[in-house]
């Protein structure tokens, strides 16, 4: 039967004045005050969570944008006394106040080649892993494996640098011997400006950075491939799909955009690592040849080895221009990922 509006009124002054249903309308009455209570204290944590909610969002966007003024405002008269080409130049020379010369084609140049490189082989072992956790291993080991793998992002980069320097260097000394002598004229593994022996080139620090990003991309795409509607895999399997055809037919469609937007997280974690590339990589004052033997520095350790010049407001805004590029760079790769995550989800953000 439809309630008419205002019923549930009547019935609480019928309780009040003591009519016969009485028993009744004072059941309905404490239930519509219980329910005014509820409303009004859900109303309440509404507000309250909304302004929460709202507050920390503006608070951090608007924390991006004064760091990206900071940059800009301590750049720009550095930027003026500059006598190089900011963006082309290979030269760095801060010492001399009034003949300020820097350039960043250089640090640009490595810090995308290294990213790139660590990414390219980040890529396939991160996939493997993720597909390992969540289609082949048992629960008992999945966990386990998945805890060790997660564990792997709260180690200091300082940690991995050491690691880098002391133990995977020398390790790969062989292999690296052996790339340069046998693929020494491709362009790729051709000498470089660094000593392939030492170790402190290009290719040891983009393996220290894969298996610092490592856990980033397999974290995040464990937990995509995951939510795969089980309606798909239980319909893979009843076509009598192999696990490697649930995984190609069912599994990867689903997650794929999430796994390139795990990269692209990955990507941007490398691009601004600063302590162990500062470690591993030997500085040179050689240019850029594009070669995984090369040495040289990246935006960020170069920032790193510069300190010392903080003191002077002129020579801190040359490394302040190069940071500002690196922040322009890493918001770009960010905005990246977010724009295919929001492909894959049929242009839902």
């Amino acid at each position: 039967m439809l309630r008419q509006p205002g019923t549930v009124g009547t019935r609480t002054r019928a309780h009040g004045s003591g009519g016969a249903d009485g028993g009744d309308h004072g059941s309905g009455g404490r239930f519509d005050r219980r329910r005014t209570r509820a409303e009004s204290t859900g109303r309440t944590g509404d507000r309250v969570l909304r302004s929460a909610t709202t507050a920390a969002a503006v608070g951090v966007s608007a924390m991006v944008a004064a760091i990206g003024i900071f940059l800009a405002w301590r750049a720009v008269p550095a930027l003026q006394r500059n006598e190089a080409n900011f963006l082309t130049s290979h030269e760095w020379s801060t010492t001399d106040i009034q003949h300020l010369a820097f350039g960043i084609a250089d640090l640009l140049a490595l810090t995308v080649f290294v990213s790139a490189f660590a990414l390219m082989m980040a890529m396939p072992v991160s996939f493997g892993i993720a597909v390992f956790v969540t289609r082949y291993a048992p629960r008992r080991l999945a966990r386990p494996i998945s805890y060790i793998v997660d564990l792997l992002a709260a180690v200091p980069s300082v940690v991995y640098g050491l690691w880098g320097l002391l133990v995977l260097a020398p390790a790969l000394e062989p292999v690296a011997t052996w790339l340069n002598s046998t693929f020494g004229w491709f362009p790729l593994f051709a000498t470089g400006s660094g000593s392939v022996a030492g170790g402190g080139t290009v290719f040891t620090a983009g393996i220290v950075l894969a298996v610092m990003i490592i856990p980033i991309i397999a974290g995040v795409t464990r937990e995509v491939f995951t939510q795969t509607p089980r309606e798909h895999v239980e319909a893979a399997l009843a076509l009598g799909a192999t696990r490697w055809e649930v995984v190609r037919l069912a599994v990867l469609p689903f997650g794929r955009s999430g796994f390139i937007g795990a990269s692209m997280l990955g990507l941007g974690r490398a691009l601004g690592e600063t302590m162990a590339l500062y470690m591993v990589l030997q500085t040179t004052s050689a240019a850029f040849g594009w070669s995984l033997f090369d040495s040289g520095a990246s935006i960020a350790s170069k920032i790193a080895l510069g300190y010392a010049e903080f003191n002077n407001a002129l020579q801190a805004g040359a490394y302040i221009a190069a940071g500002l590029v690196l922040f322009a760079l890493t918001f770009v790769v960010g905005a990246g990922a977010r724009l295919i995550a929001a492909r894959g989800n049929g242009g839902r953000s």
